[in-house]
This record gives structure tokens, sequence and C-alpha cells, in this order.
């Protein structure tokens, strides 16, 4: 794994009206960029040229400054579990400071619940829900970059960490590859992909399905769960036309289809036994989601003497639609909801950067993001009356089934703008300093300014340091906030506290964040080695809970909040050999609830409003490292992940057990047809990673057992 420190994305009204008064226009290629040799413009076709040379100025739009990266190359990725054929987040939890979840694929990074940023060859990606499947997939990665620490100014919005995918180019490619790959838990992935140039045009594009039998996270420690079947459909394109050496336009599509059925225990008991129900077997609940995930990025790019510009136009669509089994969900949970959540964001963002002197380059820009939120809830219900001794809503015995009509729509706005200056005072130092404006306006109109500065010194050919400071905001996710009347539930065994129904709005997230690291390559740059250290100081903590059976989430805010972390990373490479290793130990905790008090008991509430505690993403150690062995068309590997475990309990006072899961493999190009082989979780460790106590997604969830996966690829 590399790391280093850098930047990437954003631009300026200034740099829109330079390009309107430089000579941008014209149809003859520009001079060769310094980044290019001569040598390599012999030996590249034309197109190829300039296509390298504009993603190098996509690069200097938005560049890291300061920021802490690691990057996953093609060849760290088919060296890892299971190489491009991987879950997306089983891949992205071989970087540092990320803690291994199984609640609807999360990814936590440095103590965050999500609240990722992804782009997609430097183009940002809308938001979109969080839900089982993953829209992103592994297959189509040349390399992957988790960009963190203390970001520049262009980084606004969702700011845990940045995720910056490079895709496989269609004029690298000149072909394609069918390829199928499945084993255990009855996994079957067939999966087409092609990419070729033609004149200035080029093009990529992939298509795959999937059918398993672990489509959600193990409720029990057997092989396979009952009724967890997955079937995903995936479609990703990326498109460009190069009509000079200096343009380029950029098209991505991408596609994504899923169901799942929730898996089951057998043995629940009856919470409320209704009518004539007063037994059912737990086993045979019916509980389903559909997913559906739509994005596209249309993008402008234009590179001159001294000056990049890029504008883009997004659009993301997702939709959760969770399908209850009715009668089951009331006699096991008290509810039963059909739920389906809608998603559409647009966005449009101009970046830039200007030359101004030897020593400064100018950055800035402006993003606006429109989102609507539609939620559509059908509550099934039994009438229950208050019990202030237990705090509970207790079933009327008797009683039978209502519904409960619970639908809302609800628009918000997402404004932000920068300005930034990268001093170069020498060849060794590197100073970046930006401003950053914020504006979101949904259920409140809230804003910020945001100071960022970022310092990195090169003392040496094989040394760097930086150190950094950023002021963030981060604005709740709007279909997670529960908008409808509380109210309507009381009298229901759906009803909250009423002392804690009247809770007030969710506000946006703030807080300061200090940065600071080192690298230092060895022997002749076969070692690196690096410490990077975090300190995070907040109000407003977002945090998620969970809302009935549905796996749908609400967020909640504590008054204050803190984390810190430290991460260490080594890797070694040398003839074919390749080591590497991550170990984090970081901690996150808040005081006092603000919003959000009825996801709650009246005893968690209180206990939350006068102690610190930890968020039930926290995880104290975390750490994954991996071997590979490359030569000729042969390639082994062994690696393995680490958690100290997750927090549970009463406020989350009490730490899941630890657990490491190792996994090894091989893989073997014949030229004409290529194998691969997979072995997971090598020792079988059977490990609960959250607990629980009902059915579906109260379920509790382990790790996947032991699996032995096979596939074989042809190129087209």
């Amino acid at each position: 794994m590399r790391v280093g420190m850098g930047g990437r994305a954003t631009a300026s009204v200034f740099a829109l009206l330079f390009a309107a008064s430089t000579a941008w226009g014209g149809d003859a290629p520009g001079p060769m960029p310094a980044d290019v040799s001569a040598e390599a413009s012999v030996e590249l076709p034309a197109l190829e040229v300039c296509g390298r040379s504009l993603d190098a100025a996509r690069e200097r739009i938005s560049p890291d400054l300061g920021a802490t990266c690691y990057t996953l190359d093609a060849d760290r990725i088919a060296g890892q579990a299971q190489g491009a054929e991987a879950p997306f987040d089983q891949t992205f939890y071989r970087f540092p400071g990320v803690a291994q979840d199984e609640l609807d694929k999360r990814l936590h990074v440095r103590g965050e619940e999500a609240d990722l940023q992804y782009r997609i060859d430097g183009l940002v990606i809308p938001d979109g829900l969080s839900v089982f499947g993953q829209e992103l997939t592994t297959r189509y990665l040349s390399a992957v970059s988790l960009i963190t620490g203390t970001l520049p100014a262009q980084y606004g919005g969702r700011t845990a960490g940045i995720v910056d995918l490079k895709t496989k180019q269609g004029a690298d490619l000149g072909g394609g590859a069918l390829s199928l790959y499945g084993g255990a838990n009855a996994t079957v992935e067939p999966s087409l992909e092609y990419g070729g140039a033609f004149g200035r045009f080029s093009g990529y594009g992939l298509f795959s399905y999937l059918q398993d039998g672990l489509g959600m996270a193990n409720p029990d420690a057997d092989f396979l769960p009952d009724h967890d079947q997955t079937r995903q459909w995936k479609g990703f394109g990326e498109f460009s036309w190069v009509p000079d050496a200096e343009s380029r336009l950029t098209l991505i599509v991408s596609g994504d289809v899923s169901s799942f059925q929730i898996p089951n225990i057998p043995g629940q008991t009856i919470q409320y036994p209704f009518g004539q129900y007063t037994n059912y077997d737990s086993s045979a609940v019916n509980e389903n989601q559909r997913e559906q995930a739509w994005f596209e990025i249309l993008a402008w790019q234009k590179s001159g003497p001294g000056a990049d510009f890029q504008v883009s136009q997004s659009t993301r669509y997702s939709d959760a639609h969770f399908l209850p089994d009715t009668t089951a969900d009331l006699l096991f949970n008290g509810v039963a909801s059909d739920a389906d959540h809608r998603l559409t964001s647009e966005n449009v963002n101009v970046d830039g950067s200007v030359k101004l002197a030897r020593a400064h380059t100018a950055r800035g820009g402006v993003s606006v993001s429109l989102q609507r939120a539609e939620i559509d809830t059908l509550d099934t219900v039994l009438p229950a009356s208050w019990d202030s001794g237990s705090g509970t809503w207790d079933e009327i015995p008797g009683g039978l089934p209502t519904t409960i009509t619970d639908d809302y729509t609800k628009d918000a706005v997402f404004i932000g703008g920068y300005l930034q200056d990268d001093w170069r005072p020498s060849d060794r130092i590197d100073v970046n300093a930006g401003l950053r404006y914020d504006l979101w306006s949904a259920y409140l109109t809230e804003s910020q300014w945001s100071p960022r500065l970022n310092a990195t010194w090169t003392p040496d050919a094989v040394s760097a340091v930086h150190i950094g400071y950023g002021r963030y905001f981060t604005p709740p996710p709007l279909e997670l906030i529960q908008a409808g009347d509380l109210s309507k539930f009381d009298g229901t065994t759906n009803g909250v506290d009423p002392a804690l129904k009247d809770a007030p709005a969710v506000e946006s997230e703030r807080y300061h964040y200090f940065d600071a690291g080192v690298t230092r390559d060895f022997w002749g740059h076969t070692l690196h080695s690096g410490v990077d250290a975090y300190f995070k100081l907040k109000t407003g903590v977002l945090d998620e809970g969970q809302f009935g059976p549905a796996m749908i989430f609400s967020p909640n805010n504590a008054a204050y909040g803190r984390t810190w972390g430290v991460e260490w990373t080594l890797s070694w490479e040398r003839d074919g050999f390749e080591f590497w290793n991550n170990l984090t130990r970081s901690q996150t905790m808040a005081y006092g609830l603000l919003s959000g008090q009825w996801q709650f008991s009246e005893q968690e509430v209180s206990y939350m409003q006068d102690h610190w505690y930890h968020l039930d993403h926290d995880q104290d150690w975390t750490g994954s490292a991996g071997v590979s062995y490359k030569r000729g068309g042969t390639r082994v590997y062994a690696d393995l992940l680490y958690g100290s475990g997750l927090y549970s309990g009463f406020c989350n006072d009490t730490e899941m057990p630890a657990y490491a899961t190792a996994n090894v493999g091989a893989e073997q190009d014949f030229k004409i047809f290529k194998l691969r082989m997979d072995v997971l979780n090598i020792a079988d460790t059977s490990y609960e990673i959250r607990e629980g106590d009902g059915i579906g997604v109260f379920a509790p969830q382990y790790l996947p057992r032991f699996g032995v996966y096979t596939g074989i690829s042809v190129p087209l």
C-alpha cells in the first residue's frame, strides 16, 4: 500500500473568467505537458497521450495537498482475498483505520458513521441511500484511494474520507474478458467487460450478475443461514470524447438492481400474540428488501497553459423498499413496516486551477446539490397502553391490527464554494491555505465558514512530513431524517416514550480536525513506512439509530464528541514479493443527547445526557496485513483482517470479543485464460460481530464462515 500526502478536486469563478479570456479555443493541440516525456509521445498513440495528459490536468485541479492518501493499485487488489471479484467493502477493509461491520455493509473510517464522499475518476458521485447492496464494484477498478486527514478546501459535505475510484480505461484495454466466479454459499457470478478506443472516442463497459445464499450477515453461527438469497444485476459504462489535446467530454453511467431476503433464526419467542396467532415458526418468516440505484455523470474538461478547468453535472437515484412479513413482524416486533425510501440528488460542480506565479497556484470552485427524499410507509400495529413504570407500550389483550400511513416528501439544498492557494516557497515545502463556505437548507437552514491549512515538508527524497488543521461542516442524511408525526403511533405497539417524542430537529455536525504524519522509505525505496495521528473535537455529533423493523435508520445529535487515533502502515516490495501491514488505535465518544431521543429508552437518554459514551461503530484496535508473491503468470497470497470488537450493550458500555480472519489464494494466467482460487476464513472462525435478540434486522450478525471460491476469466 502506497502512503502519500496530496489532493484532488474543484474550481472557481475566476478560473471560468480566465478560461474565457485566454487562448483555450481552437482545435490545434497545445504543447506537450511536462509530465509526458518525448519518448512516451513517440511510443503511444496520440489519443492515449491526450487522455493521459488530461488525467494529469484533472489531478492538478484537485490535488490532495497535505491530506493523507492511501492507495490500492490493480496489483495490490489482485493480491488480496478474491481479488477483483471481492465485494467493494472487503476491498475497502484493507485500508488503515476502517472498522469491519456487517450492518448494511457500512464503512467506518476513523470512527465515523459512514459519511464518505465518493469520486470516480475525479468526478463527484452524488449522495445515495445506505442499503444492503453495494452499488460500487471492485471489478471495474484500476486503483482506489482513501484520502483522509485534514482535507483541502475543495472537499465539503461528506468528509470522513474521500473514496477516489480510478476505473479501467477503454484505451488501455483494447479488448475485454468473460468471467465466471463462484463457490461457497451457492455463489454464482458471471461478468462481461469490454473496452477500446475508436478514433477520438474511447469507452469501457461492465455487466455482471450475482446470485448468492449469503446476501446479508448470517444471524447465527451456521455455515449458511435460512432465507438469505440475493440477486444483483449491475451495469457500468464510461465513455470519453477527446476533440483536441486540451479538451475532453466524459459520460459515466451506472445501474444496480438487487433483491435481498432477510435471514431468519428458528426458535424465536412471540412477543405480541393477537387473534388466533399464539404460535409461529420464526424460521418461516418472509421479509425482503428490493433496491435500485442509478447515477450518471457528464463532465467537460478544458486545459490550457497555466490553467485547468472542469464543469460536471450528475444525477443519482436510489430506492430501498422493505417488504415485511406482516403477521410475523407483528407477532415478534409489534410492528410491520412496508417502507419505501427514495432519494434523488442533482449536482453541479465547477472546479479549476490557475498558475498565478512560479510559487503560487490558485484553486477554487462552487457546487450546488439539490436533493429530494420521498418516504412512503405503511405501518401495521397493535393497540397498546403506556406503562410509565416499565417505560414501554404494552399490548392491549384482544386488540386487532390497524394500519397507519406515514408518508412525506422533503427537498434540500446544499451549496458550497471555496478558494485556496497552494504556495511552494521551495522545492521541499508546500503550504496550502483555503477557505470554504457551506450552506445547508432542509428542516433547518445552517451554514459555516471553514478554514483549512496544510503544510508538507520533504527533507529528502525518501521522507515527507505533514501537519494540518481543518474546520468541517456535515449535514445529516436527508433521507434518514424522521419527519413524520410520531404522535400517530401513540396508543400502539410502535409508540415512543411520550416524554421523548418532541425532540429538537437534527442539526449538522461541526468539528475541528487536527492531523499530522510522517512517511519514510528505506532500503532503496523497497520498504515504505508511515505513521499518522489525528484528533477531532466535535459539536452536534451525528450518529444513527433504528426506528421500526425496516433496515432504515434515523440520525441523532450528541452535544459534544471527540475522536482520536494513530495509524501505522508498513509495506515491503522486492523481486515479486510484497508484504503490507496496517494497525490503528482509535476511540470515538460522545456526550449529551441533543436530538433523536425517541430512538432510545428513558434510561439510555438519562445516561447519555451526563456521561461520555462510545458510539456503536467504535473499535479500539483495527488491523490488516497481507503477503503475496508474483512470478510470471503465477500469483499466491495470504491476508488477514483483525478487530478488537465493536461496542455494544447498554449505551455501548461493553466491547465484543476480538477476532481475526485469514484468507489464502492463488491465481494463474495461462494467457488464453486465467484461473483463480480463494479460500476465505481458513480457520473457520465463527464470530458474532453484532449482538441482537430478535428476527430480521434485529437479529445477531456473524462474519462468514470457511468458504472456497474459484473463477475463470477468458480474454476477448
